[in-house]
């Protein structure tokens, strides 16, 4: 079972999904009388048959929301970034495939109980949220203002830090709605990376130390995700699956050109099921590693698929429809910097995922 829900080839589709590869969004006409706010685009009806289909145990959504491009994708009319930061996450909410988002405003400095509130207040009660950890414990240097590291940072991996300006207040503030939270591990230090047994131990007393998920938020999970192939060889492979596993948390998949490919990621998967799905699609590998400046400048404004990537996208899609298709929860969030437009990618995932079903069940 395990080698037909992560790895094996997928069958041939009956028909091949909706090609968008560098199609425009075509933007709603304007209503004659001039509207304030931030309102939904026209969605099809297609497009609300598409979402009936997809699994209920599948989240899908996008990291982060205030991208002026999506205009007649997520919302009607122009606005601007600060403009869709305040108000754009409710629109976003409506939108029929976008049952999650990631927040990684959090990363870069810890949010409050109130702040994770006033996110929660904007979505439906079936909304969650992917929630990214602050770089305060999960970098293990401090960085200057142009990301280099300077020093070793004292409060990597703390577990107390961790509980008090991470965990609890997300908890707190979400509540049922909170999904993944993910502790995204920036790259090592070779110095560290050298020591990762020690580093893994220092990771599950970090993960065993957190406050109970399930009192507050039945489908939350704790997630690693990590930034260093070192953590996925076959000499650390099992050390990582028996922390995680020991502590109740999971892998989240790491769609990025610093990791190895997501089919040599599954084997993880494999040592931690049954369990839920995490998985950040992050970067198209053709930017290379440190490609988000170029992904950024290529892709911009984010209103089309530039670099399609059929092969993610098709075990991706194979995997997500095994998981749910035994009752496990799956949170995936796609960045613009995958293929270009992440609504549309979220599109073109969920047409795989439901012509997957289509043929298992023919079959």
């Amino acid at each position: 079972m395990q080698d037909d829900l992560f790895g094996g080839a997928p069958p041939s589709p009956s028909a091949p999904p909706r090609p968008p590869e560098d199609t425009p969004a075509r933007p709603r006409e304007k209503s004659p009388t001039r509207r304030t706010g931030v309102h939904p685009a026209t969605w099809d009806v297609d497009l609300h048959a598409l979402a009936n289909r997809l699994p209920p145990t599948l989240r899908l959504g996008t990291s982060s929301w205030s991208y002026p491009g999506w205009q007649g994708l997520v919302w009607e009319g122009t606005h601007s970034e600060q403009l869709l930061a305040r108000k754009g996450l409710p629109v976003l909410a409506q939108h029929p495939l976008m049952r999650t988002v990631s927040i990684d405003r959090s990363f870069y400095r810890p949010l409050t109980a109130s702040d994770y509130a006033r996110y929660a207040a904007q979505v439906p009660a079936d909304f969650r949220f992917v929630v990214k950890a602050p770089s305060l414990v999960t970098d293990a240097l401090v960085r200057s203002e142009d990301g280099r590291g300077r020093e070793p940072n004292p409060a990597f991996l703390d577990a107390q830090l961790a509980a008090q300006e991470f965990v609890a207040p997300a908890l707190e503030g979400l509540g049922q709605r909170t999904g993944a939270l993910v502790f995204q591990l920036s790259p090592l230090p070779w110095n560290l990376l050298d020591r990762l047994p020690e580093v893994l131990e220092r990771l599950r007393t970090l993960l065993q130390a957190q406050p109970a998920l399930r009192p507050a938020a039945p489908d939350a999970v704790l997630a690693v995700e990590v930034r260093d192939p070192e953590w996925l060889a076959p000499a650390h492979l099992p050390h990582f699956a028996d922390v995680l596993r020991s502590s109740g948390a999971t892998y989240c998949l790491g769609l990025h050109a610093r990791l190895p490919p997501l089919a040599e990621q599954l084997p993880l998967l494999r040592l931690l099921w049954p369990g839920p799905l995490v998985c950040r699609w992050n970067l198209n590998p053709v930017h290379g590693p440190q490609g988000y400046e170029a992904a950024e400048k290529g892709y911009a404004p984010y209103d089309r698929i530039h670099d399609p990537d059929p092969d993610n996208l098709a075990l991706l899609a194979r995997t997500v429809a095994g998981i749910c298709g035994r009752d496990q929860n799956a949170f995936v969030t796609i960045s613009n910097h995958a293929e270009g437009c992440a609504p549309l990618t979220v599109q073109r995932l969920a047409e795989q995922v439901v012509l997957y079903d289509q043929n298992s069940s023919s079959a």
